[in-house]
């Protein structure tokens, strides 16, 4: 499983998008918070600027939504240029039907679970998914300390990945820097969003290398890793 680190623009200066996205052509993908102030207490961005995001950068658009009626929205975020989109499921109507229109339209097609959400019961949607990103912070904001407790979590959905032999990227998201990274990969992750340890530093493509070289380290001696 390759590590994949992705730049999260909420931590960028939103005045600034388009060159912002430039600032972290090194990662993998370029992840997109998309809140609307009811499914979670903020209101950042929507379709049109996802459009022009994929016109202003070559990185992929990883976007998340965290909205009330994802069935609804989610397959026009893959028309306005996202090539994966992350809805939740506990605002989901139909998740594997959602999951399906979603890649039937040519994205990537991945589930979050807020913190409270646990893994298990969605053991049997795994195989329709591309990606299942556990949330180490409450949905929201930017800039939150990372929740240890988790990381059991991630541990567990990773035995689960494995279990049925799915080559089914694990995400993590919210508060991943330099002191948290390894802790997760160890667990079994291999994307990771950062947001303020990449924009928050002096060079964010020497911060996503960084972050990269630290998470492929700790992969290389994971027992979950050795087993693949």
């Amino acid at each position: 499983m390759a590590v994949q680190i992705n730049p999260s623009i909420l931590s960028a200066d939103f005045a600034r998008l388009a060159d912002e996205a430039r600032a972290v052509e090194g990662a993998d993908w370029l992840h997109v918070d998309v809140m609307d102030n009811h499914f979670v207490p903020n209101l950042t961005l929507g379709v049109p600027v996802v459009e022009s995001l994929a016109q202003a950068t070559g990185t992929p658009l990883d976007c998340h939504l965290m909205i009330e009626n994802p069935d609804r929205w989610a397959p026009q975020y893959v028309e306005a240029g996202a090539s994966s989109v992350t809805f939740h499921v506990e605002a989901a109507a139909a998740p594997v039907r959602l999951a399906r229109e979603i890649r039937a339209k040519g994205a990537r097609a991945s589930m979050a679970l807020k913190p409270a959400t646990p893994i298990e019961p969605y053991e049997d949607l795994l195989p329709e998914l591309d990606m299942l990103l556990v949330m180490t912070v409450e949905p929201g904001f930017g800039g939150q300390a990372f929740l240890d407790i988790m990381l059991p979590k991630i541990r567990r959905a990773r035995q689960l990945i494995d279990k049925h032999g799915l080559q089914l990227w694990l995400q993590v998201d919210g508060g991943v820097s330099a002191t948290t990274i390894e802790r997760c990969a160890e667990a079994g992750a291999d994307v990771f969003v950062a947001g303020s340890a990449v924009y928050g530093a002096q060079d964010p493509a020497d911060a996503i290398r960084a972050l990269r070289g630290q998470a492929e380290t700790a992969t290389a001696q994971a027992a979950w890793a050795c087993d693949h």
